[in-house]
Protein backbone atom coordinates (compact mmCIF):
# COMPACT_ATOMS: atom_id res chain seq x y z
CA UNK A 1 0.00 0.00 0.00
CA UNK A 2 1.54 3.44 -0.88
CA UNK A 3 1.93 5.79 1.97
CA UNK A 4 3.56 8.74 1.90
CA UNK A 5 4.22 10.73 5.01
CA UNK A 6 5.35 14.66 5.45
CA UNK A 7 7.73 16.28 7.71
CA UNK A 8 9.73 19.57 8.20
CA UNK A 9 7.21 22.06 8.67
CA UNK A 10 7.64 24.93 11.53
CA UNK A 11 7.29 28.20 12.70
CA UNK A 12 9.74 30.21 10.74
CA UNK A 13 10.24 34.50 10.43
CA UNK A 14 9.19 36.11 6.93
CA UNK A 15 11.87 36.01 4.48
CA UNK A 16 13.19 32.72 5.95
CA UNK A 17 13.44 29.15 4.75
CA UNK A 18 12.02 25.71 5.30
CA UNK A 19 12.34 22.65 3.58
CA UNK A 20 9.97 20.09 3.65
CA UNK A 21 10.11 16.13 3.26
CA UNK A 22 7.81 13.81 1.79
CA UNK A 23 8.73 9.98 2.42
CA UNK A 24 6.60 8.33 -0.01
CA UNK A 25 7.21 4.01 -0.18
CA UNK A 26 4.95 1.14 -1.14
CA UNK A 27 4.97 1.93 -4.71
CA UNK A 28 4.63 -1.76 -7.26
CA UNK A 29 5.65 0.40 -10.36
CA UNK A 30 8.23 2.78 -11.39
CA UNK A 31 6.22 5.72 -13.05
CA UNK A 32 4.38 7.82 -10.64
CA UNK A 33 4.35 11.70 -9.87
CA UNK A 34 4.43 13.22 -6.24
CA UNK A 35 2.84 16.53 -5.47
CA UNK A 36 3.07 18.98 -2.76
CA UNK A 37 -0.44 21.08 -2.15
CA UNK A 38 -1.25 23.52 0.78
CA UNK A 39 -4.55 24.43 2.88
CA UNK A 40 -4.77 27.74 4.45
CA UNK A 41 -7.49 28.00 6.68
CA UNK A 42 -10.83 29.03 5.20
CA UNK A 43 -9.22 28.37 1.86
CA UNK A 44 -9.15 25.32 -1.11
CA UNK A 45 -6.51 23.18 -1.55
CA UNK A 46 -3.77 24.65 -3.80
CA UNK A 47 -1.58 22.57 -5.70
CA UNK A 48 2.31 24.13 -5.47
CA UNK A 49 4.29 21.72 -7.53
CA UNK A 50 4.79 17.88 -8.20
CA UNK A 51 7.72 15.66 -9.91
CA UNK A 52 8.00 12.62 -11.95
CA UNK A 53 9.30 9.77 -10.42
CA UNK A 54 11.00 8.86 -13.44
CA UNK A 55 12.60 11.34 -15.37
CA UNK A 56 12.55 14.14 -12.55
CA UNK A 57 10.51 16.54 -14.46
CA UNK A 58 9.10 19.12 -12.37
CA UNK A 59 6.18 21.48 -13.13
CA UNK A 60 5.53 24.49 -10.50
CA UNK A 61 2.33 26.94 -10.31
CA UNK A 62 2.57 30.43 -11.26
CA UNK A 63 2.18 31.48 -7.62
CA UNK A 64 5.84 29.74 -6.48
CA UNK A 65 7.56 30.00 -8.91
CA UNK A 66 11.09 31.05 -8.32
CA UNK A 67 10.50 30.94 -4.60
CA UNK A 68 9.63 26.87 -4.23
CA UNK A 69 11.88 23.94 -5.58
CA UNK A 70 11.03 20.39 -5.97
CA UNK A 71 13.48 17.90 -5.52
CA UNK A 72 13.80 13.88 -5.40
CA UNK A 73 15.81 11.30 -3.89
CA UNK A 74 14.67 7.73 -5.45
CA UNK A 75 14.70 4.07 -3.79
CA UNK A 76 13.76 0.58 -5.11
CA UNK A 77 9.92 1.44 -4.38
CA UNK A 78 10.00 4.24 -2.88
CA UNK A 79 10.71 8.10 -3.00
CA UNK A 80 11.80 11.03 -0.80
CA UNK A 81 10.32 14.15 -2.18
CA UNK A 82 11.48 17.25 -1.12
CA UNK A 83 10.09 20.82 -1.15
CA UNK A 84 12.73 24.18 -0.31
CA UNK A 85 10.78 27.02 -0.04
CA UNK A 86 12.93 30.52 0.29
CA UNK A 87 11.92 33.83 0.86
CA UNK A 88 8.77 32.54 2.99
CA UNK A 89 5.85 35.07 3.12
CA UNK A 90 2.89 35.04 5.67
CA UNK A 91 0.32 34.09 2.94
CA UNK A 92 2.45 31.01 2.92
CA UNK A 93 1.27 29.78 5.88
CA UNK A 94 -0.78 26.83 5.31
CA UNK A 95 -0.90 22.50 6.15
CA UNK A 96 1.42 21.08 3.51
CA UNK A 97 0.62 17.43 1.92
CA UNK A 98 2.42 15.67 -0.77
CA UNK A 99 0.20 13.26 -2.18
CA UNK A 100 0.55 10.65 -5.46
CA UNK A 101 -0.37 10.33 -8.90
CA UNK A 102 -0.02 6.90 -9.88
CA UNK A 103 -1.97 6.98 -13.23
CA UNK A 104 -0.30 9.79 -14.54
CA UNK A 105 -2.65 10.87 -17.30
CA UNK A 106 -2.66 13.84 -16.99
CA UNK A 107 0.81 14.60 -15.83
CA UNK A 108 1.80 17.75 -15.31
CA UNK A 109 -1.26 18.37 -13.18
CA UNK A 110 -1.83 20.43 -9.89
CA UNK A 111 -5.26 19.23 -9.72
CA UNK A 112 -5.76 17.22 -6.42
CA UNK A 113 -8.22 15.37 -7.87
CA UNK A 114 -5.86 13.57 -9.96
CA UNK A 115 -4.03 12.45 -6.96
CA UNK A 116 -4.95 9.10 -5.53
CA UNK A 117 -2.75 8.82 -1.87
CA UNK A 118 -2.38 11.73 0.49
CA UNK A 119 -0.33 12.15 3.23
CA UNK A 120 -1.17 14.12 6.53
CA UNK A 121 0.18 17.03 6.37
CA UNK A 122 2.83 19.27 7.72
CA UNK A 123 1.66 22.93 9.51
CA UNK A 124 4.05 25.48 8.21
CA UNK A 125 3.27 29.09 9.73
CA UNK A 126 5.20 32.07 8.76
CA UNK A 127 5.41 34.93 11.27
CA UNK A 128 5.66 38.70 10.11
Amino acid sequence: EVQLVESGGGLVQAGGSLRLSCAASGFTFDNYAIGWFRQAPGKEREGVSCISSEDGTTYYADSVKGRFTISRDNAKNAVTVYLQINSLKPEDTAVYYCAADTGMWDFPTLNPLKYDYWGQGTQVTVSS
